[in-house]
């Protein structure tokens, strides 16, 4: 385990338990959709999570059900880490009425107002400066919520990234700004598009305490979350944190993946979350080998029970299918 992990330790059993269990949940329900989506049960575009689960499973921990979330459109696993459940998520996934979002919007714009999850954002940093104005928000209506922000380090490219940094700095807002760093966007590797590549000193320049933690390592995610949103509750401003990851399949599932090499996606592999933790798990005795297994039977009937929540859920009527969405009056 890295040196910032070693909190580890002090962790309960339960805890533990609790990041592994977690953690499978989402990398079993992108198995799944990828194997939906070839079946064609699910349609458009789909990005998988697989293999940066500890990132939205650490940074998770440190929040609280009044904070504000925003994604990508990478965000399953944040979804299901928020806690909205498997079937919502799943039927929103496969288009149904019973989704999160009435199965509008589809794989790409889960939304939940209930646990406060703002997307889902087909816009490649476009929830910046959505979590900017939420903290605003919060800020200007007396409350004390902070604003999660994930995005990819593709968004660092884009001109809403500097202002939105310039901004929350500027303003003190309560935001953490979490950039997993995988370092493709989309097919154009990091060190040929970025001159420079440590990512949270471009959060540095605007004079907000920012760090570059291990995304491969739930709880040095969770450590380095739970730091600076306490920091941010304690009226400190933004917060930025770098989580170094990497994507295990491809961007979409019509990438070929003609960016990368066989053997670069074999050595990250070796580095997965889940089997990072487990081994620990195993090693220090805060896990055994039938809770392993009594976790694994537990995600796969949640999994089993969402997909069948799913499929028996209803299509939304076609009268219905303009009714939240915004259209321009027609002229007088």
């Amino acid at each position: 385990m890295s040196e910032t992990s070693d909190p580890k330790v002090h962790l309960t059993r339960s805890h533990v338990r609790a990041l592994y269990q977690e953690m499978l949940r989402i990398r079993r329900f992108e198995e799944k959709c990828a194997e939906l989506y070839t079946q064609e049960k699910i349609r458009g575009f789909l990005h998988l999570y697989i293999g940066e689960e500890a990132i939205a499973v650490g940074v998770m921990q440190a929040l609280q059900p009044l904070d504000a979330v925003v994604a990508t459109y990478r965000e399953h696993g944040h979804a299901l880490a928020r806690g909205i459940e498997m079937g919502r998520v799943m039927a929103e996934m496969l288009g149904r009425q019973d989704g999160c979002s009435r199965g509008h919007g589809g794989s790409m714009h889960i939304f939940d107002a209930a646990t406060r999850f703002y997307g889902g954002n087909a816009i490649v940093g476009g929830g910046l400066p959505l979590a900017v104005g939420l903290a605003l928000a919060d800020r200007m209506q007396g409350r004390p919520q902070v604003t999660v922000c994930f995005f990819g380090e593709g968004a660092v490219a884009e001109g809403e990234f500097h202002e939105s940094m310039n901004l929350a700095a500027l303003w003190q807002l309560p935001v953490l700004f979490v950039c997993e760093n995988n370092l493709y966007a989309m097919g154009t590797a990091l060190a040929i598009s970025e001159s420079e590549t440590d990512i949270h000193r471009k959060a540095e320049s605007y004079r907000m305490p920012a760090a570059a933690v291990d995304g491969m390592d739930v709880v040095a995610v969770e450590t380095a979350a739970r730091r600076a949103v306490e920091a941010i509750r304690g009226g400190a401003g933004p917060v930025f944190l770098e989580c170094r990851t990497y994507r295990f399949r491809a961007h979409s599932m019509f990438d070929a993946q003609l960016y990368r090499s066989k053997d670069e996606i074999e050595a990250w592999k070796a580095k997965c979350p889940i089997e990072h933790l487990r081994a620990w798990a195993l090693q220090a005795g805060s896990l055994h080998a039938e809770d392993l297994t009594a976790v694994e039977a537990d995600v796969l009937a949640e999994l089993d029970a969402a997909v069948a929540f799913a499929e028996a859920s209803p299509w939304e009527p076609v009268e219905r299918l303009l009714a939240d969405v915004m259209t321009p009056e027609a002229p007088s």
